[in-house]
C-alpha cells in the first residue's frame, strides 16, 4: 500500500477519493458537487472519448452542439421525463446583478426573465424542438446526432467523477422512420458501449435491460450495461434508451411517410459520462492506485532515468533518444520524467498514477546495453535488450490490457451468486456483497420490497437469463425473469 492513500481493503471510499486527488485526476470545485478535472484526469477522459466518437462516426453518426439553457416550457411538454429530473434542475430566474451600497452584489430585480430557463440536465427536449424545425419527410430520416456537452444536475449527495452537480458527456439523439429502426439503433448503440466498455476500458460488463422501475424517465426501454467494482458493488456505466414516440408527440414532431401519411417519429437517445473515470478506478484500482489500461492510460510508458549528477544525466539522455523515438514512431504514449526526485519517489508515484510500464535507465542498464521494465499490472520486472525493447513493450501493452480484463473477469466471476431463497439473499447482501443471480416475478411491488430491504436493486434483465424453472427469489412464485440484483453506485 503507498503511504500517500488509504487502505482499499480498509476503507475503499478514502481510498477511492485519495487515489483521485493524489493521482491528479481531480479537485473539488468551488462550489460545492462541482469537481475541476485536471489535465491527467482530462487526458484520461479524453481517451475514452476519442474511442467512442471514433465509434459512433463509423456508423454515421455526427456531433452537433445545442444550447445549455431550456425554456421551462418544454419540460412540461413531457410530463414523465420532467417528473424524473425535477428535484435535480437548477433554474435561472434573472439575468444580472448590481451592486447595492448596503448589501454588496444582489439580483437585480428588474431583470427577472419572463420564462425561467432550466440548465440542461439532459437534452431531449430542446433537441426534439430543433427536430421538429429540421424533419419534415422520410427523406430526412434517419436523423442520427450526438453532441458531447456538460450537463447539470443538483445532486444531494457528490462523489468526484461518479456523481457530481456538472459532469461532462455525450447524449445521442435520433429520428427514425419505424419502431424497428430506433429498436436496431438502440442496440447498436448498446453494443458500442460494450465493446468500449470492455475492448478500451478492460471492463467487462453484462448487457440487458432495465426493469420499468429502473428505466429511464420517458423511455419505452432502457438498456444498460452494468459493470461490478472492486468493492463488489454495481456501476451502471451507459444506458441506450428507445423512445419510442413519446417526444416525438409531445412536440408534435412528424414525416411524411413514402406513402404520403402523416407520421410520428421513433426516437433514441443514449449516454455515457465522465463516470466511467470513476468506473475504470474502482475496476482495476489496488492498494498501490491506479492501474490504467494501456488503450486509455495518458502515459502508456513512463520512462525515470537514474541519475546523480549532469553528466549522468546526459549520457542517459542520449541512450534513451533512440528508444523514445522508437517507441512514439509506433503511436505509444510516452513520458519522461527527469525530476530530480529520487527513483524511489517516482516508481511510487507513477505506482499510484497507473502507468501501465515503467522504463528504469541507470548508467548500469547503458553498460549492459538493456533497460528494466517494470508493469504496473502484476508488479513484474524484468531486464530487456535494448535492440528488443520496442516490440517487447508493444507486446507487453497487448497483454497489459487483456490482463487487466481477464482480472476483473474473474473478480466479477467469484462474486456473483446464484440464490433461489430469500435468505440466502439478504446475508450475501448484508455480509459478502456482489452480485446476485436469481428469478423475480416481474412486479414492481417484489422489486421495491427487497429495494427497501436490503438496499440492492435489479442492475438489469441480462440477455442471457434462463428463467425456465426459476422461482422468485422473494414471493416463491414462477419466475417471469432472471435478472441480477446488487447495492449500487
Amino acid at each position: 500500500m503507498s503511504k500517500n492513500i488509504a487502505s482499499q481493503s480498509k476503507d475503499y471510499a478514502s481510498w477511492y477519493t485519495d487515489v483521485v486527488i493524489k493521482a491528479g485526476l481531480a479537485d473539488y470545485g468551488p462550489v460545492k458537487g462541482t469537481m475541476v478535472i485536471k489535465p491527467y484526469g482530462f487526458a484520461l477522459w479524453e481517451l475514452i472519448k476519442d474511442s467512442f466518437d471514433q465509434m459512433i462516426k463509423e456508423t454515421g453518426h455526427e456531433n452537433a452542439y445545442f444550447p445549455l439553457f431550456i425554456p421551462k416550457s418544454f419540460l412540461a411538454k413531457e410530463a414523465d421525463h420532467v417528473e424524473g429530473f425535477a428535484k435535480e434542475c437548477a433554474v435561472v430566474t434573472h439575468t444580472r446583478l448590481k451592486s447595492d451600497s448596503d448589501k454588496g452584489i444582489i439580483v437585480d430585480p428588474d431583470s427577472r426573465l419572463e420564462e425561467e430557463v432550466i440548465v440542461r440536465p439532459t437534452s431531449e427536449t430542446i433537441i426534439w424542438s430543433m427536430y421538429k424545425k429540421w424533419i419534415q419527410s422520410y427523406r430526412d430520416l434517419p436523423l442520427l446526432i450526438n453532441q458531447w456537452a456538460n450537463v447539470v444536475r443538483w445532486e444531494m449527495r457528490t462523489r468526484l467523477f461518479l456523481r457530481t452537480t456538472e459532469f461532462l458527456w455525450q447524449e445521442g439523439h435520433t429520428a427514425h422512420e419505424t419502431y424497428e429502426q430506433a429498436e436496431e439503433e438502440t442496440l447498436l448503440i448498446l453494443e458500442l458501449y460494450r465493446k468500449l466498455a470492455e475492448d478500451f476500458l478492460a471492463m467487462p460488463v453484462h448487457t440487458g435491460l432495465k426493469s420499468e422501475s429502473e428505466k429511464f424517465a420517458g423511455a419505452e426501454f432502457t438498456y444498460c450495461i452494468e459493470a461490478m467494482m472492486r468493492d463488489k458493488r454495481a456501476l451502471q456505466a451507459g444506458t441506450s434508451h428507445n423512445l419510442g414516440q413519446n417526444f416525438a408527440k409531445a412536440f408534435d414532431v412528424k414525416f411524411q411517410t413514402k406513402d404520403n401519411v402523416e407520421e410520428y417519429v421513433y426516437a433514441t437517445s443514449w449516454g455515457v459520462s465522465t463516470r466511467l473515470v470513476g468506473g475504470v478506478i474502482m475496476t482495476h484500482g489496488d492498494e498501490k492506485g491506479l492501474r490504467l489500461p494501456p488503450k486509455i492510460a495518458p502515459f502508456q510508458v513512463v520512462v525515470i532515468p537514474i541519475f546523480r549528477n549532469e553528466n549522468d544525466k546526459s549520457t542517459i539522455q542520449e541512450y534513451t533518444r533512440p528508444i523514445i523515438d522508437d517507441l512514439i514512431t509506433e503511436n505509444v504514449r510516452v513520458h519522461e520524467d527527469w525530476r530530480k526526485e529520487s527513483p524511489g519517489f517516482k516508481f511510487n508515484e507513477w505506482e499510484m498514477r497507473g502507468a501501465p510500464i515503467r522504463l528504469e535507465i541507470g548508467l548500469r542498464d547503458i553498460e549492459n546495453n538493456c533497460a528494466i521494465v517494470a508493469r504496473r499490472d502484476n508488479n513484474e520486472k524484468k531486464s530487456i535488450a535494448k535492440n528488443m525493447l520496442t516490440g517487447e513493450i508493444i507486446s507487453l501493452l497487448s497483454d497489459i490490457q487483456s490482463n487487466l480484463f481477464n482480472q476483473a473477469l474473474q473478480f466479477r466471476d467469484e462474486n456473483t451468486f446464484r440464490v433461489d431463497n430469500y435468505d440466502d439473499f439478504k446475508i450475501i447482501t448484508k455480509e459478502t456483497g456482489g452480485f446476485i443471480r436469481c428469478g423475480w416475478d416481474g412486479t414492481k411491488e417484489t422489486e421495491q420490497a427487497i429495494k427497501d430491504e436490503t438496499k440492492a436493486t435489479i442492475r438489469v434483465i441480462p440477455f442471457d437469463e434462463n428463467p425456465k424453472k426459476l422461482v422468485c427469489v422473494y414471493t416463491g412464485k414462477p419466475a417471469k425473469h432472471e435478472v441480477i440484483f446488487a447495492k449500487a453506485y
